[in-house]
C-alpha cells in the first residue's frame, strides 16, 4: 500500500508540473499513513535522490531509452505494471499534457476510478472525495472514488510545491516496455522562450493590437519580467503568432500566476483556457469586455497609449 506519484520528464529533465504532483503525493501519503514514492520512466539527467526534498521517500526508476518520448499507450502498460509489483493504492499524475495521455488508459486498464483536473487534497472523512474543476473552470464538483486504486491528475498550478529535508532511494524497477507504436520522425523546438505551459506569468495579445508589427509590446513587457508570451485564437489564427502561443478552449490551458491580458475581449472560450490563472490583468478599451468580470485588475483604455507607460514603470522598477 502506498501513493505512487508519476513525474514527468522532458530531455531527461523533471517538470515543474511533476514538482507539485511530488508534493501533493506526499502530503495524501502523510494523510493516509503510507508511503510516498516517485516513478520515473526513461532516461534521466537529473539527480533523482534530490527529489526527496519534495516529500518523497522512494523513486523506482524504470532506465529504458525507449520511454525517452511519450508514448501513451507505452507509458500506462509499464506504469499498470509498476503499479501491480509496487502494490500501489492510489496513483497521482500531473493533469498536464503527458498526464492527460496516460492517465485514462491507466484507468482502463487497472479499472482504476480517476479524477482529472484535481484542485485540492482529497477528503478522507468519509471515503476518498477528491474536489475538481468542471464546466471549463466555472464549477467545482466532488467526486468520490470507491474502486480499490484511485488515480488523481493534479490541475498544474493548483498545489503548492512543499520543500523538506531529505533525499529519496533510488530502485532500478525491471519492467518490459516493449516497442513504442508513436515513432518519432522530427522534432521542431520554440528556442529562447519560456515553455508556455510551464511558465508562471504569462503576457498575451489580442486583436486589440491591430496587427503583427504591434507585438513588441506584448514582448517588451515579457523580456522585462521573464514572462511567456501568448495569444487569442483569432491572432494564432490571422498568422500574426504561431499556433503553439493558443490559450483558450481550443488551445492549451494555462493556469500561471500572472497572465495578463492586451487587447483580448475575453470571450468564453478563451476563458476557459485561462481561468485558472492566480491573478488576471486586463488592458482593453473596451469597458464592456466581459474580461473585466474575470480580472482581478482591469484598465480600460486605448493598449497603445496604456503599455508604453506600463512598460516604463516596470523597467524603473528593475532599474533597466
Amino acid at each position: 500500500m502506498s501513493v505512487l506519484i508519476f513525474a514527468d520528464q522532458f530531455e531527461g529533465h523533471i517538470k515543474k508540473s511533476s514538482y507539485e504532483a511530488l508534493s501533493y503525493g506526499a502530503k495524501l501519503a502523510e494523510m493516509m499513513g503510507t508511503s510516498a514514492e516517485g516513478l520515473v520512466l526513461g532516461t534521466i539527467k537529473d539527480d533523482l535522490s534530490s527529489l526527496g526534498k519534495y516529500g518523497v521517500n522512494k523513486i523506482h526508476h524504470v532506465n529504458d531509452a525507449s520511454l525517452d518520448h511519450l508514448d501513451a499507450q507505452q507509458y500506462a502498460a509499464v506504469i499498470a505494471d509498476a503499479v501491480k509489483q509496487l502494490q500501489a493504492t492510489v496513483v497521482v499524475f500531473s493533469n498536464n499534457l503527458s498526464g492527460k495521455a496516460v492517465a485514462p488508459r491507466l484507468s482502463a486498464r487497472l479499472k482504476a476510478g480517476l479524477v482529472a483536473g484535481a484542485v485540492a487534497l482529497p477528503d478522507l472523512s468519509n471515503g476518498f472525495v477528491v474536489k475538481k474543476n468542471v464546466f471549463s473552470g466555472k464549477a467545482f464538483a466532488q467526486i468520490a472514488v470507491k474502486t480499490d486504486i484511485k488515480i488523481v491528475a493534479l490541475n498544474p498550478n493548483s498545489y503548492s510545491i512543499t520543500m523538506v529535508d531529505g533525499t529519496a532511494a533510488i530502485n532500478n524497477l525491471t519492467i518490459s516496455a516493449g516497442s513504442p507504436r508513436v515513432k518519432i520522425t522530427a522534432t521542431n523546438k520554440v528556442s529562447g522562450a519560456v515553455p508556455l505551459g510551464e511558465a508562471e506569468l504569462v503576457i498575451s495579445g489580442g486583436r486589440g493590437l491591430k496587427g503583427p508589427e504591434n507585438w513588441g509590446l506584448v514582448e517588451d513587457l515579457a523580456n522585462l519580467i521573464g514572462a511567456a508570451t501568448a495569444c487569442s485564437r483569432a491572432v494564432a489564427d490571422a498568422h500574426w503568432r504561431p499556433h503553439h502561443e493558443h490559450v483558450g478552449q481550443t488551445g492549451l490551458a494555462i493556469a500561471p500566476n500572472l497572465y495578463f491580458a492586451i487587447g483580448i475581449s475575453g470571450a468564453i472560450q478563451h476563458l476557459a483556457g485561462v481561468n485558472r490563472s492566480k491573478v488576471i490583468v486586463v488592458v482593453n478599451k473596451d469597458p464592456e469586455a466581459p474580461f473585466f468580470k474575470a480580472a482581478d485588475y482591469g484598465i480600460v483604455g486605448d493598449a497603445f497609449e496604456v503599455m508604453p507607460k506600463v512598460i516604463e514603470a516596470v523597467r524603473k522598477l528593475k532599474g533597466k
